[in-house]
Parts: structure tokens; C-alpha cells; sequence
């Protein structure tokens, strides 16, 4: 039972080390601020640049002690409550094992974007930019990596997960 706990941080491990390997890569291979390779016409770019903000690039004036504060002491706050979320004894009864999966995920991209900085100067490598095509007023979505589509997506689908169990724990009280 104890292991089974736990086993969602393989989720976590696994989309920290794809992260950091691809932000590797293109801090490697591709110079920052430029664009590496284009795909599908001018949908996808693989390019290198640095986010030193958090997503959309909303923060980027804050003075660096706030920034230290609310980019990474906040967040590894939080990833420190999901992490106890999915492995805790008590909440480990409380939450669904679609919910701790999910939570994993977001724990994994968090901390991938934690490392970046931590270790790159609160400067995040994103890399993957797509064309937006002018919707919500964008040509082109705001650049990403792996880290920030995993706890996207995860988050997602953990919103879909709580409101499935919720609506299944609603139907089996109104069987009673």
C-alpha cells in the first residue's frame, strides 16, 4: 500500500527529466532569442527563449526580491502541499488515483520550471511556439516547454477528474 502511494512521482520524475533534457538541448543547439527549426509552415517553431515572468510574461517588472518570493518560494510551497496531496496518508484516501495522477503531472512540470530558476537566473528556457492565427487577438501563442503543456494539461484533466467523482459520489448518495 505504501508504494502505490508514491508511484504517481514517476509521472512527476518522468516529465522532470523530458523537460530539463529538451531545455538542455536547445540551450545547446539553438543561440537564444532565435529560432531553430520551423514545422508545418509557419504553425510550429522550435526556437530558444528565456521567460524571466511567469506565463504570459505577466510579472516581468516586479522587483527581483518579489520575484524570488512569488516565483519560486511560492511555488515550491505549492508543489510541496500537491506532493503531500498525492502521498499523504490521510489525503491519499481523499483523493481519486485520477486526481494524484494529475497532481503528479503538475508537480512535474512545476518543478521543471523551479529548476530553471533556480538554476538559470529565474530565467525559464521556453521553446515551442505555435501560430495562434490570430485568435484571442494573437498571431502567435505565447512560447512554451514541456513543463509549462504538462501542468496545462494536467490541470485540465484534474478539473475533469473532480467534477466526474464529484457527479459519481452525488448519484451513488441519491441511490441511498
Amino acid at each position: 500500500m505504501r508504494e502505490r502511494r508514491f508511484l504517481p512521482f514517476l509521472l512527476s520524475g518522468f516529465i522532470i527529466l523530458l523537460d530539463q533534457i529538451s531545455k538542455a538541448l536547445i540551450v545547446h543547439f539553438i543561440p537564444e532569442s532565435s529560432i531553430g527549426a520551423r514545422f508545418f509552415g509557419d504553425f510550429l517553431w522550435i526556437c530558444h527563449v528565456r521567460n524571466d515572468a511567469v506565463a504570459f510574461s505577466l510579472g516581468s517588472e516586479l522587483p527581483m526580491a518579489l520575484k524570488y518570493v512569488l516565483f519560486i518560494g511560492l511555488p515550491a510551497v505549492l508543489m510541496i502541499m500537491l506532493s503531500y496531496g498525492i502521498a499523504g496518508k490521510k489525503p491519499y484516501k481523499e483523493f481519486s488515483a485520477a486526481e494524484r495522477w494529475c497532481m503528479a503531472g503538475i508537480v512535474g512540470g512545476g518543478i521543471g520550471n523551479l529548476i530553471d530558476r533556480i538554476f538559470r537566473s529565474l530565467r525559464v528556457v521556453d521553446w515551442i511556439s505555435t501560430n495562434n492565427y490570430g485568435w484571442f487577438g494573437m498571431e502567435r501563442f505565447p512560447t512554451y516547454n514541456i513543463a509549462d503543456a504538462s501542468v496545462v494539461i494536467s490541470v485540465i484533466i484534474l478539473a475533469i477528474a473532480v467534477i466526474v467523482d464529484d457527479r459519481r459520489k452525488k448519484h451513488i448518495e441519491q441511490e441511498r
